[in-house]
């Protein structure tokens, strides 16, 4: 007879919550007395809509349905916070699995849970340490869903590493607001709270979509990818990030490895594992010494060290606020709030306020404005290289006698190598026009955005 081996202390919280569940339900006296002190009376920091009483908790248990997107670091802290304080409706997204190295913060995960669903493993531990919280998994790209799965929370509040998926999860609330007569409706009013964190650093902020500013309106905020000269990586190396930076930028692309055209994929071990070889040959030849299999990891991933302290402190910040604008039962931060404990405490809050031409939630019609003679390459360069903009691989159509027209398509393969020459044509060669209206696809939004050419026709010389 096949037994698996329990510890005691398993043993025992497992014995526990049976007990819990088969005598006296998922509540017990004195369970919510805290919360239910907040709940059941007003006080000067009310929002002027909280009616206090025992059906706002009720609220968070039963009926509030919030979305954590990301269950790692941030993630893990989230989702804990949120089931303690009440809340027992939770949904949890994330497309990655449990690795090694995330067992020192994020806390939700054990060494079994390796491999497997981040996602999946914290919804499976926050219910079985936490009585009456309903937790659902979905391991999947937030891509993968559509705005009805999006308008079906009430608020979703956002643990993530990715710049892009911030704007698309944004991009996404934004577009599911609707208008009747030229007013907003509030029932399609998502709020997204986000929380970020970058060493000993991190900010909080709250985002009420076409009401505040959001993600798209303070990109410039978030701080420059930090990038090495490529003189210096070439020919003088310093650091052990050079080494590995010149093997990225320029073996790979010399040698390709793993076939003509295989672009480096940050979680393929063989992929790191072939950078971190020729970065350790290079770093010897040059008498540097610190590459590791881990560090080649974080500059291939732009992995910026994390913080557990840091990441308790964002994921506190960003309950109490999903808890406030759950409850009404005091203002939300209005809007923004940084963090820093690099060199003692320091904490400061402001208004960001909503660019007029945002990307996201702006109501005026974006423009560009390009020589004829400017190749549509000038163009690629504008929209992945302007601070308001930064797109990652924009893909640009437009309709010419009421044809719909590709001029590069840069994510699928066979239309890329197609259009690849129109990158070289001057926008005149192109047929575009001013007042030409250019449609722009790309991975930060979840939908295609439109641009209006402004051209200025500049003479040829004889």
């Amino acid at each position: 007879m096949n037994m698996r081996y329990i510890s005691y202390d398993t043993l025992m919280i497992r014995l526990v919550v049976l007990y819990i569940d088969d005598k006296i339900g998922s509540d017990w006296p004195g369970r919510w007395t805290h919360v239910r002190k907040i709940l059941a009376r007003t006080g000067p920091f009310a929002h002027p809509d909280f009616e206090p009483g025992p059906e706002v908790l009720e609220f968070l248990q039963k009926t509030c349905k919030v979305l954590v997107v990301g269950a790692g670091g941030l993630g893990c802290e989230l989702l804990k916070n949120l089931a303690l304080m009440g809340f027992g409706n939770i949904h949890v997204i994330d497309m990655d699995t449990v690795d090694i190295s995330n067992l020192n913060r994020q806390f939700l995960f054990r060494p079994k849970d390796i491999g497997k669903s981040k996602a999946e493993a914290a919804a499976q531990f926050i219910m079985s340490r936490v009585p009456g919280c309903i937790v659902t998994a979905h391991f999947k790209k937030i891509q993968d869903y559509d705005e009805d799965f999006y308008r079906s929370f009430h608020i979703v509040v956002c643990g993530l590493d990715s710049v892009i998926a911030r704007r698309w999860i944004n991009g996404m609330l934004v577009n599911i607001l609707s208008n009747e007569d030229g007013m907003l409706d509030p029932s399609s009013i998502v709020p997204m709270v986000d929380g970020g964190t970058e060493g000993f650093k991190g900010n909080a902020r709250v985002v009420i979509p076409g009401m505040s500013a959001c993600i798209e309106c303070t990109l410039d905020l978030y701080p420059p990818q930090v990038n090495f000269p490529l003189c210096t990586i070439a020919h003088t190396p310093r650091l052990p990030e050079h080494c590995i930076e010149y093997v990225r930028v320029l073996l790979w692309p010399k040698e390709q490895p793993f076939g003509d055209g295989v672009e480096i994929d940050g979680d393929d071990p063989e992929h790191i594992q072939w950078i971190y070889d020729k970065s350790l040959d290079r770093a010897t030849m040059y008498n540097i010494h610190g590459i590791t299999y881990r560090l080649t990891q974080g500059v291939i991933k732009h992995i910026i060290p994390a913080v557990a302290s840091t990441n308790a402190v964002i994921a506190a910040v960003c309950t109490t606020e999903v808890f406030k604008l759950a409850t009404s039962c005091c203002n939300p931060l209005n809007n923004y709030m940084v963090f820093n404990d690099t060199d003692g405490l320091y904490t400061y809050t402001f208004e960001a306020e909503k660019k007029e031409n945002c990307l996201s939630c702006g109501q005026t019609v974006q423009s560009m404005e390009f020589s004829n003679k400017a190749k549509l390459q000038d163009v690629i360069d504008y929209l992945t290289q302007a601070p308001e903009y930064q797109m990652k691989s924009p893909g640009i159509t437009t309709y010419i006698d009421g044809k719909n027209k590709t001029l590069y398509m840069p994510t699928v393969p066979s239309i890329e190598e197609r259009t690849r020459p129109n990158l070289k044509k001057t926008l005149q060669e192109l047929e575009l026009g001013d007042g030409q209206e250019l449609v722009v696809a790309d991975i930060t939004t979840p939908t295609s955005i439109v641009f209006k050419l402004k051209l200025i026709v500049t003479m040829t010389d004889d």
